[in-house]
């Protein structure tokens, strides 16, 4: 099966090709001989029911430096020419994420896009997640500082984070004293419209954050990320550091509970953060992260089961595309 796989992403300068994950499923794309093209979310059109965008043909190469190569660019119906869009710009999950999801839910019926635009959009990380709270530490979702303070009261510390930030960013741990937390909340309510997520501290973060990733619903594998020196994040992104990890019987009853609502939803490539081996804090279904370090550490190719749940995907519409024109 040799596809047309158009990649929504950022700029290809500015990846880091080492651990990239994006960049690995282009690798494993192009290996099976499917077709890229790159465009940015900006880059997306519409008129007369049509969506397309500028899009220019792709190879790429583990070469640092020189890990890509793109011809002229070429109008791109995304609807009748792509078999497979790949959704994965970075967030922040803003209008211009949540537009471009709205823009390729409309070609969705024609062409599969990685993940399902519209539960991308209905199941943003720190929120989706609400709905397996009794996985979750305690937390709390307020822009209020009365009740960011009563929290604060009941479980002696805690961490304060935006409800749509990314790659670890503006975390803040509060400890018992509450010492700058009314700062914080009013630095946070200028800054954020929405409400913040506040959650009880877990001092089990020391031992690292897991990153789980499942496909279609299904484990693929997962890292235990260590927090650097002095931090309490464990994002790979603000220095933290990968190492080999198990599933506790903890976390194969969260993917368990997960993996068919997943599947359902359409978010094929998923990744889920648990602390301690017991405690759900994200579901990661925008841009997730971690299957090269998977494959470093555990020999798991990840970016192929991806692509052989997506070539499955597409053989099953193409069968059912066939039976109704019979």
């Amino acid at each position: 099966m040799s596809l047309t796989v158009a990649v929504q992403m950022d700029p290809l300068e500015s990846i880091a090709i080492a651990g990239d994950s994006t960049f690995a499923l282009m690798l494993s794309a192009q290996a099976r001989g499917h077709r890229l093209f790159h465009y940015l979310a900006e880059d997306l059109n519409y008129r007369d029911g049509r969506v397309w965008a500028q899009a220019r043909p792709v190879t790429v190469q583990r070469v640092a430096g020189d890990h890509f190569r793109t011809e002229a660019p070429v109008s791109l119906d995304l609807g009748t020419e792509a078999d497979v869009v790949l959704m994965r710009q970075d967030p922040p999950f803003d209008l211009g994420y949540i537009t471009a999801t709205h823009l390729l839910e409309r070609i969705a019926e024609q062409t599969l896009v990685v993940n399902n635009p519209r539960s991308v959009r209905n199941a943003p990380e720190k929120v989706f997640v609400l709905d397996y709270a009794q996985f979750m530490p305690p937390t709390l979702v307020t822009r209020s500082l009365d009740e960011a303070r009563a929290f604060l009261a009941e479980h002696g510390e805690i961490v304060v984070k935006p409800l749509h930030g990314n790659g670890g960013k503006a975390i803040f741990r509060v400890g018992s004293d509450g010492a700058n937390l009314s700062a914080l909340i009013e630095v946070f309510n200028q800054t954020w419209r929405e409400p913040h997520m506040i959650q009880a501290f877990l001092p089990a973060v020391a031992e690292g954050d897991k990153r789980i990733v499942l496909v279609d619903g299904e484990v693929a594998g997962a890292i235990n990320r260590l927090p650097g020196a002095g931090e309490i994040r464990s994002n790979l992104a603000v220095g933290g550091s990968a190492v080999k990890t198990e599933l506790t019987a903890r976390e194969r009853e969260i993917c368990a509970a997960l993996g068919p609502e997943l599947k359902r939803r359409g978010l094929l490539f998923v990744g889920i953060d648990v602390i301690g081996g017991e405690w759900l804090t994200e579901i990661n279904v925008t841009s997730p992260t971690g299957i090269v370090a998977i494959e470093r550490f555990d020999g798991t190719d990840v970016a192929g089961l991806i692509w052989d749940a997506i070539e499955r995907r597409v053989g099953e519409r193409q069968s059912e595309d066939a039976a109704e024109r019979d």
